[in-house]
C-alpha cells in the first residue's frame, strides 16, 4: 500500500505536465459522459424490473398505463350539449396526430348510444345517458364538474417523442375556441412523469449550486488558515464533474434518491480535500515543496482511504434494499466518494506543484486555537467520567430504538413531487373530487379473455367487489362494461352477440381494457386513501379472488401502483433494519481488519447511539420514512464512521507517546479537533443543501442527513473519549486479573 501512494507522490513530484494532461483528456471524456445522463421516474425507480411482480407490473404499465394521457374539463355543467360538442370535435384532430394512436371519451358513448349523433339538449342528454352503464359513464364523468377523456400514445416512444407528443396536443387545444367557463388541462401518467423529469433537473442543478456556493461560505470562514482556502471547493467540483462522467458512461440512470447522492458526496468530498490540504498546509511550512507533497501523499493518503473505504461500507449495505432507487443512491455515493478522494489525493498536491504552492507560514487562528483547546477540555471532562456519559448516551439512544417503531412509513409518490407543480395540482384537485386517479388494476390473462364466460366474470367480480367494499371503491370498469353498453345496455348472452359488441366499441377504447384476446384489465378505482388502508384492501382483493375465480385457463394478478406502493411499506420495514445491521457488520469487519486490535471496535459504540438518536429526531420533528430516509441508517454509520475513525487514529497514535490515557485523549483531541470540526461543518452544509430542493422527499432526507453529521460530530468528539477511556479501565482491569492469577498460580505463565 505504501509503495502505491509513493509512486503516486513520485507521479505528482517529477511528472506533473504529463498528469495535467492525462487529468485534462479525463475532464473531457467525462464531459462526454455526463451528456449521456439520463433520468428516472416512475415504478423502475422503486420495484426491480428483473423481478417477477416487476416484469409483471412493467408489461402492465406499457400495454394499459403508461402511454395514457388524460384531458381534463372542468365545468359547471360538463354533459351539456356545447361541451360535449367542443369535446367531439377536438378528439377527431388529435387521433390524427402524431405519435396518437387512439382516443376514448364520453362523446364516443353517447353518440353509440344516441345513433351515431350527440343530443341537441340537456334533456336528450340526460335520456341517453340512462342508456349508458353507469360505470363507464362515471369513468369518463366522475363528478357534476367533471369531464375526463383519454389519449393513448403509441407504444415504445422515447422521452422526447412524449413531450413533442404532449406539446402538439397542448399547441392543438389552445388554438381552439373554448366554450366559456370550460377549463381544459392535460393530465395523466405520462404527463405526470415527464412533468416530474423536468423538476428533477432543475433540482439537481439548484442542489449542487447551492452545495458549491455553500461551501465557497464555510471555506471562507473556518478554513483561513491555510494558502488558497478555496482550493477544496474546486478540487470538488472536479470530482463531481468526474463523477457525472462515470455515472454516464455506466448507463447509471438518475432518480430522485441519486439526485440526494451529489449534494452527499460533495460534503463527503470536501471534507477528504481539507484533509490533504490541511496536511499539505502543515508540511509546506518546514519543507521544501516536493517533501511537502510527498509526506502528505504517502502519510494522510492511507489514513483518509481507510476512512473513506469505512463510509463506503454504509453505502454498500444500501445494495440489499429491493427498492431500485436506493440501491442507485449507494451505487452513485460510492462512485463519488471514491472520485471525489482520488481527485483530492492527486489534484491538491498536482496544483500546488504546478502552483509552486506556498504555505502562509503562521499557525493556526486563534479561533481555531480555542476551538482545540475547548473541545480538549470537553473531552477530557467526558474522558474523566465516562460511565455517566455513556448511559445517559444509551439511554437516548434506547429510547430512540423503541420509537422507531411508531415512525410512519409513506409510500405515496404523489406526496414525494413538489406541491406546485402543475400536473400534481391538477392530480390533486381531481382526487379531491373523485377519490385516488390511480386505479387497482387487476390483470387478467389467458388463452382467451374474450371468451363469454370469461367477460361475464369480469362483470360479476367488479359488480362484487363493489357490493363487499363499498366505502373503499367508487368505481369498477372492465371491457364487460363496453361490451354490455355496445349491445343495447345487457349483457351478451351468446358469444357472437359478445363478438358483435366487441367490433362497436372504439379502438381508442378497447386499447385501455384489452391486449388482443389474450390479456384484459380490470380497474377497481377507490377512495381516496392511506397507503395503509390501500394495503388492507388489496389483502382483501387477493381473498376474493380466491374466493370467487376466473374460469379455467384464466389467471389473474393485482398489479400497477397500487401494488407496488403498497408491498414498499412492508418492503421498506425490513430492508431499513437490514441495511443497518449489515452497516454496522461491515464497517466492524473493516475496522478488525485493517486494525486488528480491540481498539478497532471502539468507532461502533457512538455509531449505534448516533442511530438511535436519529430515531428520536425522526420522531420529535414529525419526519416520515420513506424510500429515501429509509436508508439514513445505513448511510449514517458510513458518514459517522469517518469521524470516528479519525479521532481512534490519531489517539493510538498519541498512546504511543504516552501512557496515561487522559492526556492522550486530551492530546488528540486538541491536535485534530478543529479539523474534524472544520471538515464536520463543510459536511454539514454539503447535506443541507438537500433542504433546499422543492421534492419534499429528498429536503426531509436533507433534514434528516445533517442531523446525523450533527450527531456523528457529536459522537466524534463526545462520546469516543468515554468509549476510549471506558476501554482503557476495562483493558487495565483485565491484565490485573490476569496478573493475579499468574502471581498465584506461577506454573501458567510457563
Amino acid at each position: 500500500m505504501r509503495s502505491f501512494f509513493s509512486s503516486v507522490a513520485d507521479l505528482v513530484v517529477y511528472r506533473p505536465r504529463l498528469l495535467s494532461k492525462i487529468i485534462l483528456v479525463l475532464m473531457l471524456i467525462s464531459l462526454v459522459g455526463m451528456s449521456m445522463i439520463s433520468m428516472a421516474t416512475g415504478n423502475d425507480t422503486y420495484l426491480d424490473k428483473n423481478s417477477e411482480r416487476g416484469i409483471i407490473s412493467n408489461h402492465y404499465s406499457d400495454t394499459f398505463q403508461q402511454n395514457t394521457l388524460v384531458i381534463l374539463f372542468e365545468c359547471n355543467d360538463p354533459t351539456s350539449p356545447d361541451v360535449l360538442e367542443y369535446i367531439d370535435s377536438i378528439m377527431g384532430p388529435i387521433r390524427n396526430l402524431q405519435y396518437v394512436s387512439g382516443t376514448a371519451a364520453v362523446t364516443d358513448v353517447i353518440k353509440q348510444a344516441n345513433n351515431g349523433t350527440l343530443p341537441l339538449s340537456s334533456g336528450e342528454v340526460t335520456a341517453v345517458e340512462e342508456k349508458i352503464s353507469p360505470a363507464i359513464l362515471k369513468r369518463y364523468v366522475p363528478s357534476n364538474l367533471l369531464n375526463m377523456a383519454m389519449v393513448t400514445l403509441e407504444p415504445g416512444l422515447t422521452d422526447k417523442k412524449k413531450e413533442s407528443a404532449m406539446k402538439n396536443i397542448i399547441s392543438f387545444i389552445d388554438s381552439t375556441d373554448i366554450p366559456p367557463g370550460l377549463s381544459v388541462k392535460l393530465t395523466g401518467d405520462a404527463a405526470f412523469s415527464m412533468e416530474m423529469k423536468n423538476e428533477m433537473g432543475k433540482s439537481m442543478a439548484t442542489l449542487i449550486l447551492a452545495a458549491l456556493i455553500l461551501m465557497v461560505v464555510v471555506m471562507g470562514l473556518l478554513f483561513a488558515y491555510v494558502s488558497h482556502r478555496f482550493l477544496p471547493v474546486l478540487i470538488v467540483a472536479i470530482g463531481l464533474l468526474f463523477t457525472f462522467g462515470v455515472v454516464g458512461l455506466a448507463g447509471v440512470t438518475v432518480s430522485m434518491a441519486v439526485i440526494s447522492a451529489f449534494p452527499v458526496m460533495i460534503g463527503l468530498g470536501i471534507d477528504y480535500a481539507i484533509q490533504f490540504h490541511s496536511r499539505l498546509e502543515e508540511e509546506a511550512r518546514t519543507n521544501p515543496l516536493p517533501d511537502a507533497i510527498r509526506h502528505t501523499i504517502t502519510k494522510t493518503g492511507p489514513a483518509v482511504m481507510y476512512a473513506m473505504l469505512a463510509t463506503t461500507m454504509g453505502f454498500f449495505a444500501m445494495f440489499i434494499s429491493p427498492v431500485p432507487m436506493i440501491q442507485g443512491f449507494g451505487l452513485v455515493s460510492i462512485i463519488g466518494v471514491v472520485v471525489c478522494y482520488l481527485t483530492s489525493l492527486i489534484g491538491i498536491p498536482l496544483i500546488a506543484i504546478l502552483f509552486n504552492y506556498k504555505a502562509k507560514g503562521a499557525g493556526k487562528s486563534k479561533l481555531t486555537d480555542s476551538i482545540d483547546s475547548g473541545l480538549s477540555r470537553l473531552a477530557v471532562g467526558i474522558a474523566k467520567n465516562p460511565v455517566p456519559v455513556l448511559l445517559v448516551v444509551f439511554l437516548v439512544a434506547f429510547i430512540g430504538i423503541q420509537l422507531d417503531s411508531q415512525i410512519p412509513i409513506d409510500t405515496n409518490q404523489n406526496s414525494f413531487v413538489p406541491p406546485g407543480m402543475p400536473a400534481k395540482v391538477t392530480l390533486d384537485k381531481v382526487t379531491r373530487t373523485v377519490g385516488s386517479t390511480d386505479p387497482a388494476p387487476v390483470l387478467v390473462y389467458g388463452d382467451n379473455v374474450l371468451a363469454l364466460d370469461s367477460v361475464k366474470w369480469m362483470k360479476e367480480f367488479t359488480t362484487m367487489e363493489m357490493n363487499l367494499h363499498p366505502t373503499r371503491l367508487n368505481n369498477a370498469v372492465s371491457i364487460a362494461d363496453y361490451a354490455i353498453t355496445y349491445n343495447n345496455g345487457t349483457m351478451p348472452q351468446t358469444q357472437s352477440e359478445l363478438d358483435a359488441a366487441l367490433t362497436k366499441i372504439p379502438e381508442g377504447t378497447k386499447k385501455q381494457y384489452l391486449n388482443g384476446q389474450t390479456e384484459a384489465v380490470i380497474q377497481l378505482y377507490t377512495t381516496n386513501m392511506e397507503t395503509p388502508a390501500k394495503s388492507d384492501l388489496k389483502d382483501l382483493m387477493k381473498g376474493d379472488l380466491l374466493m370467487y375465480p376466473p374460469p379455467p385457463g384464466i389467471k389473474t394478478s393485482i398489479t400497477g401502483s397500487f401494488d407496488l406502493f403498497t408491498s414498499l411499506i412492508s418492503e421498506l420495514v425490513e430492508s431499513k433494519e437490514a441495511m443497518t445491521y449489515l452497516g454496522f457488520i461491515l464497517v466492524a469487519l473493516f475496522l478488525g481488519l485493517v486494525y486488528r486490535n480491540i481498539n478497532a471496535l471502539s468507532p461502533i459504540v457512538p455509531i449505534i447511539a448516533i442511530v438511535g438518536w436519529n430515531a428520536v429526531a425522526m420522531y420529535v420533528l414529525g419526519i416520515d420514512y420513506n424510500p429515501m430516509t429509509a436508508c439514513l441508517g445505513s448511510m449514517t454509520i458510513g458518514v459517522a464512521a469517518e469521524y470516528t475513525i479519525l479521532v481512534m487514529e490519531r489517539y493510538l497514535e498519541e498512546r504511543e507517546e504516552t501512557d496515561d490515557v487522559i492526556e492522550a485523549i486530551r492530546n488528540s483531541v486538541r491536535k485534530i479537533g478543529s479539523a474534524i470540526l472544520v471538515s464536520g461543518l463543510a459536511t454539514f452544509f454539503g447535506f443541507s443543501a438537500l433542504i433546499l430542493s422543492t421534492f419534499p422527499i429528498i429536503s426531509n432526507f436533507g433534514l434528516t442527513t445533517i442531523i446525523a453529521v450533527l450527531f456523528s460530530l457529536i459522537g466524534a468528539v463526545a462520546v469516543m473519549p468515554a468509549v476510549l477511556s471506558l476501554l482503557d479501565q476495562i483493558l487495565h482491569k483485565v491484565e490485573e486479573v490476569e496478573e493475579d492469577v499468574l502471581h498465584v498460580h506461577p506454573h501458567h505463565k510457563e
